[in-house]
């Protein structure tokens, strides 16, 4: 895919989905592809548990605690701090969800088990798209590790992937532990980007 004359930066320039996130008070464009794929899974309902892995800058925990309402609860993890008002049922911690500290550590397992495990999460690109991709599909591997872990059975997943020949042996794990499977690239999704999002649906009994 074409990105455009050499030097320019096709995410540097606010599109309609950065104009409507700001507008309705979202720190990113990322809301809508939530959004979509809440709309079309009808992934989050009232009175749910969510795990946001990689909840910079916190769109998706945002919109999650507006979904799950005052008797759900949010709780998001990324190693930068947020700097958003949260609704009263969404709470964060800075840190790795994958080594957590004691502390952070507690604060996951406090919910667990969750009805919803969610990641929007992407390596640091390098430029060397192999790499990239194969970062990408090492960090999905390890929010499925903790999915299947703090799942409720009937919960979901969401994660973000990079498009690469990993994603066929994702998803045949994903089959393992989810009754239904599934891949989407929401319309929000920007035209130069590979990322697409897997999602799992109905964990099966442990």
């Amino acid at each position: 895919m074409s990105r455009g004359p050499r030097g320019s930066n096709p995410y540097s320039k606010p599109d309609v989905f950065t104009q409507r996130a700001k507008a309705a008070g979202y720190p990113a464009r990322s809301v809508f592809k939530l959004e979509e794929i809440d709309r079309r899974v009808q992934l989050l309902k009232q009175g749910m548990k969510v795990l946001d892995l990689g909840c910079a800058p916190g769109s998706w925990t945002m919109y999650a605690a507006t979904r799950v309402g005052g008797k759900g609860r949010v709780r998001g993890i990324d190693l930068t701090p947020l700097n958003v008002a949260l609704p009263a049922n969404a709470e964060t911690r800075a840190g790795d969800a994958f080594t957590p500290s004691p502390e952070v550590d507690a604060f996951i397992r406090e919910l667990a088990p969750y009805d919803v495990v969610l990641s929007d999460m992407a390596p640091s690109t390098t430029g060397n798209r192999f790499s990239d991709q194969q970062r990408s599909a090492d960090l999905v591997d390890r929010t499925l590790d903790l999915a299947e872990e703090l799942l409720a059975p009937g919960g979901s997943w969401v994660a973000k992937i990079f498009m690469s020949e990993e994603i066929q042996r994702i998803r045949t794990r994903v089959r393992t532990l989810f009754t239904t499977e599934r891949i989407i690239r929401p319309e929000g999704t920007r035209s130069v980007s590979y990322e697409v999002f897997l999602i799992g649906e109905k964990r099966k009994p442990v």
